[in-house]
């Protein structure tokens, strides 16, 4: 798929067929959010792939926006590290560019997926730390459940020039 065409097309996919996601393709998009871009190429991402049905059982019980999971054979936890951040605050960006890889990823290769907000919600971070034993420098930032799309949705129009500003702010309205 054409780099433009997985832009405007990808969209967060809720329904799945339950069909299993063979491991090279999780391979696959896990190295394409291995691939984002990240300040001072610390790269301080973790990946946790979920396929066990009682995990994502319980994620759902964490997670109030999570019951996709019932259906969608396996999910992807992106998490911060860290110790390994050099620019303080910045881990939650890499993280959102490596989500973003993700899923694009998963898209340009038949699978939908949907990004579950985990950071900055305390109390998801604390279920889901729970849940997984992280330790105090792994920090839950997005939750990504995938599968082979159950549904299909078209693409909106999105271009809004009045949010477009060339050298300085001007009132566009």
């Amino acid at each position: 798929m054409e780099t433009l065409e997985a832009i405007y097309t990808r969209r967060s996919i809720r329904k799945f067929t339950g069909k299993p996601i063979p491991d090279n393709l999780i391979r696959i998009i896990l190295e394409a959010g291995m691939f984002a871009p990240s300040a001072r190429n610390q790269q301080p991402w973790h990946f946790i792939v979920i396929n066990d049905k009682s995990l994502k059982n319980r994620l759902m019980k964490a997670h109030p926006y999570a019951s996709m999971l019932s259906e969608a054979p396996s999910a992807i936890l992106v998490c911060g590290d860290t110790d390994l951040e050099l620019s303080p605050g910045y881990w939650p960006i890499d993280c959102a560019a490596a989500t973003q890889n993700i899923l694009l990823a998963a898209h340009a290769h038949g699978l939908g997926g949907v990004w579950l907000g985990v950071q900055p919600r305390q109390e998801r971070k604390d279920a889901i730390r729970e849940i997984f034993k992280l330790p105090l420098n792994i920090q839950p930032f997005a939750l990504i459940a995938l599968g082979y799309p159950g549904e299909s949705k078209h693409k909106p129009e999105r271009w809004k020039p009045e949010r477009v500003h060339f050298n300085q702010w001007l009132d566009n309205k």
